[in-house]
């Protein structure tokens, strides 16, 4: 798949990808929106009621390809009116969508999974078109969504109730799981397919209908994703697709019909989601920033270790949430740096459809000045420049957003480039003099998402395992984001909320408890009692 998908990107001359093959959200970073020139490139429409609608707003952001600065498309600022009718679909489809029998729903979720593995290709090339990782790393976007609707294919069974029989005498009570209504999602621009897939399959085989937000940065691939799900049978109204900033995201936040809200993005526009949202009386869960750390010991080894913390920390240009962008060494972080500097020297940074390729740019020329400003205050503060990436030229792609692998040594947790999440690819590499040390060096930083040990002693990865403050550990493994049988579970800083993305969290934020009791028994006459009942037989 992935070598049809390099030899179909080199035969273009230019990206013209069909009708929907054309931010971290962050109030926000695209281009200002503008009225509508003529002869410009396509729309991107909304998605109202199971139809593609082009919005009657004539402002509109650039969808610009990070690798040459080509307008790939244009997305509308969705109106007030163009907003209330998706949410007045979503409201219409739910009565019947959610009396369809689950059986029926995890068909659908079948097909989709069908579907997408066919159309992975043109997924993949959709979103290193418009947000610049590479073909293989955008295949894995798609992939590990596309887990997440494998797993709602057993919905049957993650949404099961609980019973008990004769909980008194003849009394017997039991629970269910019930959608809740319309739910909405407010997608990042770092994974376009992955996390509107996180969102949507998972609240739909609950019985839910949605409206999702994709970012306004690379909307390509949910529009693709919507197409398939039509395509395998979802009814109109169950999913809709709306196109904005900050006035649809508190559009969403505000509108009484919408019961849930799902957020992926930044601590600025994640906080304001959770308290808007939650103070209109919604559910709301909002992963946010991170700064994931690795403890490296003496005793890990070498080779295994050197090419996990480059491929964590450079991969995807640094754009995850996951990204292990701190590298904690127990003892002389010196015997480790040369090794640190050869792998990432190797590295080859270049347009994202280009062969051999392992770093894409990152999505805009705001992002790449923002990550050079950070680098450069590091080194003010007196980080130790091991690699710089920031003055790289691309032959070809010379006005792309490039910012090659950079590792800084010497970092310390007063610098400004500790205390932000930089997103691109940087390496900060500090020391400690054991693992104690270490341990609270992690724990002080604000952010949870994830954190790392490497090493070859049971003790301390045991150790590390009871005493860290991360939602996600891993013991050699570099990025432990779990298979979706678990819950993405982040914490500290980086998530607000009760519960988390996908596995049993998932099901539970997208459905609401109702627990039933029955008696169905000839009771003789008792007459009237006002005694609070009880299993008690008096």
């Amino acid at each position: 798949m992935l070598q049809a998908s390099l030899r179909r990107a080199r035969s273009l001359n230019s990206w013209t990808l069909g009708r929907y093959e054309v931010a971290k959200f962050g109030f926000s970073t695209a281009a200002d929106a503008s009225p509508t020139p003529g002869n410009s490139p396509p729309k991107v429409s909304n998605l109202i009621g199971g139809k593609f609608v082009e919005s009657q707003s004539d402002l509109l952001i650039d969808v610009i390809n990070p690798a040459t600065q080509q307008v790939v498309s244009r997305v509308p600022l969705t109106t007030k009116e163009e907003f209330d009718a998706a949410v007045g679909a979503a409201k219409q489809a739910f009565p019947s969508w959610r009396n369809t029998p689950v059986t029926t729903r995890q068909r659908i979720m079948l097909k989709l999974q069908e579907l997408i593995r066919r159309d992975i290709d043109r997924l993949a090339l959709n979103i290193t078109t418009e947000q610049g990782k590479t073909l293989r790393d955008a295949h894995g976007d798609v992939f590990r969504g596309l887990e997440v609707v494998e797993h709602a294919c057993g919905m049957a069974s993650l949404q099961m109730g609980e019973f008990v029989s004769n909980v008194s005498h003849g009394i017997d009570t039991y629970s269910i799981r019930e959608p809740l209504g319309v739910c909405a999602g407010i997608c990042p621009f770092n994974f376009p397919a992955m996390i509107p897939l996180w969102m949507f399959p998972v609240a739909v085989t609950c019985g839910n209908t949605y409206v999702l937000k994709p970012s306004e940065k690379d909307p390509g691939a949910a529009m693709m994703l919507a197409e398939l799900a039509m395509e395998a049978g979802l009814p109109d109204g169950v999913l809709n697709i709306v196109h904005g900033t900050t006035d649809v995201v508190n559009n969403i936040c505000d509108d009484e019909d919408i019961k849930a809200v799902s957020f992926v993005g930044s601590n600025t526009a994640g906080m304001h989601i959770y308290s808007r949202a939650t103070a209109k009386g919604k559910r709301v869960q909002s992963n946010m920033g991170a700064k994931n750390h690795a403890i490296i010991m003496p005793d890990a080894s070498k080779d295994a270790t050197l090419n996990s913390l480059v491929g964590a920390g450079f991969g995807a240009a640094g754009q995850r949430c996951m990204a292990l962008s701190t590298a904690v060494f127990v003892g002389d972080s010196k015997l480790w740096e040369e090794g640190l500097v050869e792998r990432a020297k190797q590295l080859k940074v270049s347009a994202g459809t280009e062969p051999e390729v392992d770093l894409g740019p990152v999505i805009s020329k705001q992002a790449k000045d923002r990550i050079c400003r950070l680098i450069q205050s590091g080194i003010d503060s007196g980080a130790r420049v091991l690699l710089d990436g920031r003055s790289i030229k691309v032959l070809g792609y010379e006005e792309g957003n490039f910012v090659g692998p950079t590792l800084l040594a010497d970092v310390k947790d007063d610098m400004e480039c500790y205390k932000e999440e930089i997103f691109g690819p940087v390496l900060l590499c500090m020391q400690a003099d054991s693992l104690d040390e270490a341990i609270q060096l992690v724990n002080n930083n604000r952010y949870g998402n994830g954190a790392s040990i490497f090493t070859t002693s049971g003790a301390a990865a045991r150790k590390f395992q009871n005493e860290i403050e991360a939602g996600q550990v891993g013991i050699n493994v570099p990025i432990p984001v779990p298979l979706p049988f678990f819950s993405f579970t982040g914490s500290k800083a980086s998530f607000a909320g009760d519960l988390n993305f996908y596995g049993k969290a998932g099901v539970q934020f997208y459905t609401q408890i109702k627990t039933v009791t029955t008696q169905w028994k000839d009771v003789p006459g008792q007459g009237v009692s006002l005694a609070m009942p009880t299993s008690q037989k008096i």
